[in-house]
């Protein structure tokens, strides 16, 4: 019940109906998996840079149908921040601003559920983003994978201590990490846990 009310007042906030069709309820086969790269992990100040996404459709990973795209922060990023996402000056020489990114990101993911890693962050970014523009949050059904894999574990060892840490899934499912970390990789990865836990 809460969960409609709040959807009601979230669809409420939207300014412009031509987006309207995010609330239509979702009847295909296929999700969203995406990951974001920020200036850091605060979601009042700090800033996306970059946004990486893939579409999964049943046991496939489209990657033919991959997005990504780099994100022009408001000031200049520090090296203490480079450390973390290893996104360089040089590196957002072809960013857009993030009004256009948030665009392009709807065109991409239509009213597909969103799944990702930890997604309440990269939400909360996202909808920061989002919400200064078209007035409501993101509406989308949410999977977190964190929580399929506890699911999975919890059952097996009921009361244990369930590490959570994203190595430590991708080594137990024996999924490969792929080389440079970056928003698109990690959604690739996640989408390859994604679809493990549907199996197992």
């Amino acid at each position: 019940m809460f969960a409609l009310l709040k959807r009601a007042w979230n669809r409420r906030g939207l300014n412009d109906e031509s987006y309207a069709w995010m609330f239509d309820s979702y009847d295909g086969d296929e999700v969203v998996v995406f990951d974001t790269e920020t200036t850091g992990l605060n979601t009042k100040k700090d800033e996306i840079l970059s946004i990486g996404a893939v579409k999964v459709k049943g046991d496939r990973i489209l990657t033919s149908e991959s997005f990504e795209l780099f994100l022009k922060p408001s000031r200049e990023i520090s090296s203490e921040s480079i450390k973390i996402h290893h996104i360089r000056p040089c590196d957002l020489e072809g960013a857009i601003p993030p009004l256009e990114g948030a665009k392009k990101f709807l065109d991409f993911i239509g009213n597909r559920p969103l799944v990702g890693y930890y997604l309440e962050f990269d939400m909360a970014m996202m909808n920061r983003l989002i919400k200064s523009w078209l007035g409501c949050e993101l509406p989308h059904r949410q999977i977190e994978i964190s929580g399929l894999y506890f699911d999975r574990k919890i059952a097996l060892i009921p009361q244990g201590n369930i590490d959570l840490r994203f190595d430590t899934i991708l080594r137990d499912l024996n999924i490969p990490r792929m080389g440079q970390h970056n928003a698109l990789n990690d959604a690739i990865m996640t989408a390859m846990v994604y679809i493990k836990l549907q199996h197992t």
